[in-house]
């Protein structure tokens, strides 16, 4: 196994450095990959990028996007992948009666060219002599919960049941399950039932976390099982360590479910498809979990500093590419929902998302991959206004409710200044916050009449694509 392993291993490295010097010499491709945590807006950040790189009136920061000659759709290079339903997002977004698309429950693929004119004086000369290049931009959407997973590849499954019980102990989601596990001695012989109950019991509190805004929620294949519903690689659960765990016990059994996991479901996925990727998006509901109270920012905090070692960031050099694979070099962390906020709050919004991620990012940058905090809205959901209210200034947001239809303003309240005012009583556990209330509503996309030439109106998408593309639309 471990001689087939290398042998693998080798193979691929081989084809991954013959494939980036054919990219190189010929159409050069960039992978993006796009995910986030629950409720993030990956469906509609890759809609409405696809959409502004088709029609980019609305991308003036976007350095490249005067040399694009022409951008089109084409079928995605991996045929084991389904494509990213481009088309009926949109549809969603920008049709008679516009709603949020569904959100993503599975991996999928989309392939944007770019007919690019070279930039500088020995661009201009080579482009002057063979015309625009073209450039392929493969975007792959994947769920967030799937990017927890990566963080299991070094933990044992005693490890694992250890802090998880230890994490979700105070949660009242966990009620439930936590009984039930404390109930069961695990060093009993395997009763494929009650395994079956332990993990339903798990999957139940899992999905109420997720719907509480909480950003822990691994296993992901838990919430997304697809065909994998109901096999034994997803009966398993967090336990407490029995004195003695003899062969036949359901703690045995537990463990080697467990490591089936890694091995079955997050290996193959981390070879296949996360290792390839170029450059990351990673998409934050910083706003969410503001307004969830300190708890729920920790844990975001806390996940994200976790989940960043899956990255291997660094450079991508030759060597890098033809022994370790690929590399991230660049990861941008976008807090949505940007339209939530009056434009004079971004700035507090961006400080606070740097903040949040500071270790993560330091990680990052340690190993040389560029990183970068930004708040931004894919698709604009409200307009700007400012009211006095008891002789105060306010600045508002207005848009349509969701659900109701209705007109409504907002004032989500006023971020502080000082990050740490926010992360000093999240980090201490307190149960909320001490001077401070923040609400959201949850806006409808508007409705939309797009000149010709003009994408979706969005908050700095043009500066995530000047950050993320420019550089390699050379």
């Amino acid at each position: 196994m471990v001689l087939g392993g290398i042998t693998d291993g080798l193979s691929r490295g081989v084809e991954s450095a013959m494939s980036g010097v054919s990219e190189a010499l010929f159409e050069p491709v960039i992978r993006l990959g796009v995910t986030g945590l629950s409720r993030a807006g990956k469906t509609v950040f890759i809609t409405s990028l696809v959409a502004n790189l088709l029609d980019r009136g609305r991308m003036p920061q976007f350095g490249a996007a005067p040399r694009i000659e022409a951008a089109f759709l084409q079928p995605q290079p991996d045929d084991t992948l389904p494509r990213f339903d481009y088309e009926t997002h949109l549809a969603a977004l920008t049709g008679a009666t516009p709603h949020w698309p569904d959100s993503t429950r599975a991996i999928s693929e989309l392939r944007l060219s770019l007919r690019v004119q070279p930039s500088g004086f020995f661009g201009g000369l080579i482009g002057g002599l063979t015309g625009p290049r073209t450039f392929h931009l493969d975007i792959i959407d994947y769920p967030g919960e799937w990017l927890l997973d990566l963080a299991l590849l070094d933990k044992t499954y005693a490890d694992w049941s250890e802090s998880t019980l230890a994490r979700v102990a105070q949660r009242s989601e966990a009620a439930d399950f936590m009984a039930r596990a404390r109930a069961e001695d695990a060093g009993l012989k395997l009763d494929e039932p009650c395994a079956q109950a332990l993990a339903a019991s798990f999957t139940t509190y899992l999905q109420a976390a997720r719907a509480a805004g909480w950003s822990d929620c691994t296993p992901g294949r838990f919430l997304l099982p697809g065909d994998l519903a109901g096999s034994p690689v997803l009966t398993f659960a967090p336990l407490p360590k029995p004195n003695q765990t003899p062969r036949g016990s359901l703690w045995r059994e537990m463990d080697r479910r467990f490591e089936a996991y890694k091995a079955r479901v997050v290996r193959p996925f981390f070879r296949d498809h996360f290792a390839r990727i170029d450059r990351q998006v990673v998409l934050m509901d910083v706003l969410g979990a503001i307004h969830a109270g300190p708890t729920a920012l920790e844990d975001m905090r806390r996940t994200m500093a976790e989940i960043l070692g899956a990255f291997r960031p660094g450079q991508n050099r030759f060597l890098s590419t033809l022994l370790l694979g690929k590399r991230v070099d660049k990861i941008l962390f976008a807090a949505t929902k940007a339209d939530h906020l009056h434009h004079s709050q971004h700035p507090r919004l961006t400080a606070i998302t740097e903040a949040l991620l500071r270790e993560a990012r330091d990680r990052a940058a340690f190993a040389g991959a560029e990183t970068r905090a930004m708040s931004l809205a894919a698709l604009r959901a409200t307009i700007e206004e400012t009211r006095d209210h008891g002789g105060e200034t306010l600045d508002l947001v207005r848009g349509t409710l969701l659900g109701t239809g209705k007109q409504a303003a907002m004032f989500a309240g006023l971020l502080p200044e000082d990050p740490n005012h926010l992360l000093g009583p999240a980090r201490k556990g307190e149960a909320r916050w001490l001077d401070a209330d923040y609400s959201i509503m949850s806006f409808a996309p508007a409705r939309l009449t797009l000149r010709p030439g003009d994408g979706p109106p969005h908050i700095r998408l043009d500066r995530a694509a000047d950050f993320l593309l420019t550089d390699r639309l050379g």
